[in-house]
This record gives C-alpha cells, sequence and structure tokens, in this order.
C-alpha cells in the first residue's frame, strides 16, 4: 500500500456531489495534514454581514488602517473562532508556516498589526475551519470527493471567492463545468 500524500500548502477543491451542501464548490487551503488529520481553511465563500471592522469592533482593536474587507466562512468546526491566512513575509505569536507557500496565525496579534498598518502584505481572514479526524481525509480523497491543487496566490489572496473554485481547476487543466456531479465506478 502506497503511503499517504499530505496535502499542506495545497488547495482542496470538492467535487460536484460531494454529498455535504456545506462543503458544495467548497475550496480549502489546506493547512496541516498528517497521520493525525487534517484542518484547513474555506476561502470559496463570504460571511454575509460581517467584515473586518465588524470584527475589530468586537475585539476592542482600533480599525486603524485596516480595510474593511468580507469575512471567508473557514469552515462548519469552531465558527467562532478566527484565522488569518496571508503570506510569508509576517510572523507573531504561534504563526504556523504552511508548506513553504503561506501562513496561518490565529492570534489577535495578527488583527492588531493589520490595522496598525504593519502586518503581511497579502492576508485573507476567516471564521472557524475544516477539520478531519485520523485517516478521514485520506479516507475522503479515494471515494473521489475531493481535488487537490497547487493554486497560487494570485488565486489565493487576489481572486474573488466566487472565482477560486472554477479557477483553481482551471489553473490544473480541468473545465468546471464539465464535471459531473455524479460519480462513477468502473
Amino acid at each position: 500500500m502506497e503511503p499517504p500524500v499530505y496535502l499542506s500548502g495545497q488547495l482542496l477543491l470538492a467535487f460536484p456531489g460531494i454529498g455535504d451542501p456545506r462543503f458544495s464548490r467548497a475550496v480549502i487551503a489546506m493547512c496541516a495534514h498528517d497521520e493525525n488529520g487534517a484542518l484547513g481553511i474555506g476561502i470559496g465563500r463570504l460571511i454575509p454581514r460581517i467584515s473586518l471592522h465588524t470584527l475589530l469592533d468586537q475585539l476592542s482593536i482600533p480599525q486603524g488602517s485596516a480595510p474593511d474587507v468580507p469575512i471567508h466562512a473557514g469552515g462548519p468546526v469552531e465558527p467562532q473562532r478566527g484565522f488569518v491566512l496571508h503570506s510569508q513575509d509576517w510572523g507573531g505569536e504561534d504563526t504556523l508556516q504552511i508548506g513553504g507557500r503561506w501562513a496561518l496565525t490565529s492570534t489577535l496579534d495578527i488583527l492588531r498589526a493589520i490595522a496598525e498598518g504593519r502586518g503581511p502584505s497579502r492576508w485573507l481572514c476567516a471564521l472557524g475551519y475544516a477539520g478531519w479526524g485520523e485517516g478521514q481525509l485520506d479516507e475522503e480523497m479515494t471515494r473521489h470527493s475531493w481535488f487537490a491543487t497547487p493554486g497560487d496566490d494570485e488565486l489565493i489572496f487576489t481572486a474573488s471567492p466566487d472565482e477560486r473554485w472554477a479557477g483553481a481547476f482551471a489553473a490544473a487543466g480541468i473545465d468546471a463545468r464539465l464535471l459531473a456531479a455524479n460519480a462513477g465506478h468502473a
């Protein structure tokens, strides 16, 4: 049996017909994936009516020079917990470097740095995360529920959330319009 392929630093895309409406057309930036489980941040949907300024106000952090950008729906697990997926040019308390590509910080120091104009050059904020237990994602990958692709920084940090799913498939040479919602078995 082949050893599992770990997906940290890649984008995970839900195939049509995944069977869980929470992950329909999901785009997940994989931040940790090993023999103990996996964690990723959803970057394909925004949370309605919540912006960075709203979040900063709730946390009593002065808005400063922070742009009032939307907040991403990071996933169904702990939707009240915040994360910032960002470029590697900033590091703070408990910043996790991911696959030599980007970083993840979930402490308030990054929000303060962004508000003060000294944060990372590229970033996005999310509430919640997608999580899998030991072997769960590996098993889901064998059922063809997910497609992994490297993606790129422009897609992650510049494209609109609505463009990321099809854009990531296109970057891998796949026309997402041709994907079937039902999987077949040979």
